[in-house]
């Protein structure tokens, strides 16, 4: 009963205040419209209604913060997931750029070592497989012999060396690394030009071995190993690897190197395959450095060979033509007529050069007047070459 009598008081007292209100409010509005007129100026009226100012402000103040939360809560899940997606958005952007960044890189090693091997005909093209069963012996290629890929050309990278074609398809091809113990290079030892084989060994996937190697001959850990271009496969002066350690073979006569590659095959991505391969041309020649005092020059010492050397190829010249003395015999006693006066001897004419020397006479030519001796010469002259008298010199007329 007494909880009864409670509820009862409890809502009268509502009621009251409620009333109250809007007594007050009423007041208020009234006056603000200027329709009812009091002394709301007076200590009196300002002390007996600040407490409902305090409470209507305090109400109204309530109102508006829970109406500004639930406006906030619908508000703040809408940008929240348009947030989210923006994060997500801006995380893919960011993959890719790495990814671009990345892939930039790998093809700017190969584009330089494009323009720097001009030996080479290579073509560009992206590691797409791998077999399951052969790791790390055999991989896929997107290139095949639509873009002049053929069976048994190298594979390498702006690195070094990674296998050779084993199977080609139209739009790609198989490749067997060097790491695969079916699969051998000839190579040689960069400083000592000590030659060998890689092979690769089951043993240690990833660091294969250069066998057949004398152990007498140079070889130590921290050397360069290159191709040897030996087999027709693998063009000669391609980085292989480095030694990373030399060992004694079993059987005591031999020892090998085990090889760090110099590609990474676990990171291999992008390679290049060579579709041509050409003899790089040779250095220019540089003459050697002199020693002070005892300078030569190199390029006089070249010419003056090569004068020689031209000199002793050019034939000989012929000789010329010199005038050929020689001594006419004397004419032959011919009987003397007895009618004919003594010949005059006749004055001396030196010799003439001659194209051609004179034929004797013969009897065809000789008419039958008989010739005049030739005159004595004394013995203390210098006997002197002497044109034949013409025919019918001492003839009679």
């Amino acid at each position: 009963m007494s909880k009864v009598k409670r509820e009862g008081e409890s809502g009268r007292t509502t009621w009251l205040l409620v009333f109250v209100t809007v007594s007050v409010f009423c007041v208020v509005f009234f006056a603000a419209r200027g329709r009812f007129s009091t002394p709301f100026s007076s200590p009196a009226v300002i002390t007996l209604l600040a407490p409902f100012q305090r409470a209507a402000s305090w109400a109204g103040d309530q109102v508006r913060g829970m109406t500004t939360a639930v406006w906030d809560i619908l508000t703040v899940h809408q940008q929240n997931q348009m947030l989210r997606s923006e994060v997500e958005q801006l995380r893919m952007q960011n993959v890719k750029a790495d990814e671009f960044a990345a892939e930039n890189i790998r093809l700017r090693e190969l584009l330089g070592y494009k323009q720097s091997a001009t030996q080479f005909d290579l073509v560009m093209a992206h590691v797409i497989g791998r077999e399951t069963a052969t790791w790390t012996r055999m991989i896929v290629i997107d290139r095949g012999t639509q873009h002049g890929v053929q069976k048994n050309m190298a594979v390498v990278t702006a690195r070094g060396l990674v296998g050779a074609v084993t199977d080609a398809g139209p739009i790609s091809s198989k490749v067997q690394l060097i790491l695969d113990p079916r699969a051998a290079a000839g190579a040689l030892v960069q400083r000592s030009r000590v030659a060998g084989i890689v092979k690769g060994t089951p043993d240690d996937a990833m660091h294969p071995r250069l066998l057949n190697v004398p152990r007498g001959q140079d070889m130590a850990e921290g050397d360069i190993l290159v191709t040897s271009g030996f087999g027709g496969i693998y063009p000669k002066g391609i980085m292989i690897g480095t030694v990373s350690a030399v060992k004694n073979d079993s059987g005591g006569l031999l020892h090998y190197a085990i090889i760090e590659p110099a590609t990474d095959f676990q990171r291999l991505e992008d390679v290049a395959v060579i579709v041509a391969s050409r003899e790089a041309p040779p250095e220019p020649w540089q003459p050697p450095v002199q020693t002070p005092g005892t300078e030569t020059d190199p390029k006089a010492a070249l010419a003056a060979q090569e004068a020689a050397r031209r000199a002793a190829q050019q034939p000989p010249a012929p000789a010329q033509n010199q005038p050929a003395v020689t001594n006419q015999p004397a004419a032959q006693n011919q009987p003397a007529a007895t009618n004919q006066p003594p010949a005059q001897p006749q004055p001396v004419v030196p010799a003439q050069p001659e194209p051609e020397p004179v034929p004797e006479p013969t009897p065809e030519t000789v008419p039958t007047a008989p010739a005049a001796p030739a005159p004595e010469q004394p013995k203390t002259a210098q006997p002197a070459p002497t044109r034949p008298a013409p025919p019918g010199a001492g003839a009679k007329r």
